[in-house]
């Protein structure tokens, strides 16, 4: 496993001037990534990797759009995880994989590297944006997380926008829980109510379906007032059960920011590993005791999948560097500053 940075911001690691050196002209980055997984450029049609890059294309530009602006690093996590939860081919929102029991169940979760501040949801099955419910629980409660119907109530009564569960639906993660679910000799679900007729929904453009279990997607940003902040946003993985949860919102596993530690982390991955591994909150540790965002990153990642899983992180540092860490063959991800154009990428050799 190698540690990724776009292609010119390598040196930029250790030369860096300070964030607080830079107030003439104001620095600011973005990251974002849509999931880790076994993504083989022989997997994927041209029409899939160009819907891909494109989606991911379209993430970017609305957060690097209101950070060009001036505006607030949380608005620009919003802003493109929201774009993201609304495409079917990643696994958060519509698109979302399915449980055991034939339903999405929703997590999500951000945090506001200025104050420590931060919000969490889980199991939500009809708000459509978690993302912003979780941004609500840490603006609009005493709370930081919230789950299953209660968080669906409190986004409700926020305004956020609630949808039929059937929104969800989509129909290649339908026929991947059918699969997961035959492969275990366990029973399926009857066909969720609302959803299209079985052959009626198209499947394309659709990536392999053992990506099943890292479509998370997430956003880090630093802003041009240097405060960074982080977001995630999943589905969880194909055929959880017992009402799972995994690290998206457990903050400090996969989603952290902190201005004191210079650090902000979205994971994707194998959640059960991370959490154990606190991925998020160590990687700053690192980055805050002296280390680089490429050694901080290689190093917590190879410490936490050396328990057994598999996966990868966006990182954004103090000074503005975004970075990438994988031990999967691929990831879907993205990034731009305010020095560095924008740029997206799929597979790990990419630069």
């Amino acid at each position: 496993m190698t540690f990724r940075v776009l292609a010119g911001l390598a040196a930029a690691l250790t030369l860096a001037a300070p964030v607080a050196a830079q107030e003439t002209t104001p620095r600011w980055a973005f990251a974002i990534h849509g999931g880790a997984g076994v993504i083989e450029r022989a997997d994927l049609s041209p029409e899939q990797d160009a819907a891909y890059r494109a989606s991911l294309s379209r993430a970017l530009e609305a957060g690097a759009a209101i950070l060009r602006d001036g505006g607030s690093s949380l608005d620009a996590i919003q802003a493109a995880i929201q774009i993201m939860e609304d495409d079917p081919l990643f696994n958060a929102g519509r698109g979302a994989v399915f449980t055991a029991e034939g339903r999405n169940e929703l997590d999500a979760a951000v945090m506001n590297g200025r104050d420590l501040s931060a919000g969490a949801v889980a199991g939500l099955t009809t708000t459509r944006h978690p993302i912003a419910a979780a941004r609500a629980v840490m603006e609009n409660s005493p709370h930081v997380m919230l789950i299953g119907q209660g968080a669906d109530t409190f986004a409700a009564s926020q305004g956020l926008e609630q949808v039929d569960p059937s929104y969800f639906f989509t129909e290649r993660r339908w026929r991947g829980l059918e699969n997961f679910l035959r492969e275990r000799n366990l029973p399926i679900p009857s066909r969720p109510a609302g959803a299209p007729a079985a052959g009626m929904a198209s499947l394309e453009p659709a990536p392999p379906l053992n990506e099943r279990k890292f479509g998370t997607v997430g956003a880090v940003a630093l802003d041009q007032s240097g405060t960074l902040a982080a977001g995630t946003s999943t589905g969880g993985t194909t055929g959880k059960r017992w009402g799972r949860v995994g690290d998206v919102p457990v903050l400090g596993a996969g989603t952290y920011a902190s201005n004191r530690d210079g650090c902000a982390v979205s994971a994707t991955g194998d959640g059960e590993f991370y959490i154990r591994a606190t991925v998020a909150r160590d990687i700053c540790t690192r980055i805050a005791a002296g280390a680089s965002s490429e050694d901080a990153g290689q190093a917590e990642v190879d410490d936490a999948l050396s328990l057994g899983g598999y996966g990868g992180v966006i990182v954004v540092d103090g000074n503005g560097v975004p970075g990438f860490a994988m031990t999967t063959s691929g990831m879907y991800r993205g990034a731009v500053t305010s020095s560095e154009p924008a740029r997206v990428a799929i597979y790990a050799d990419e630069q």
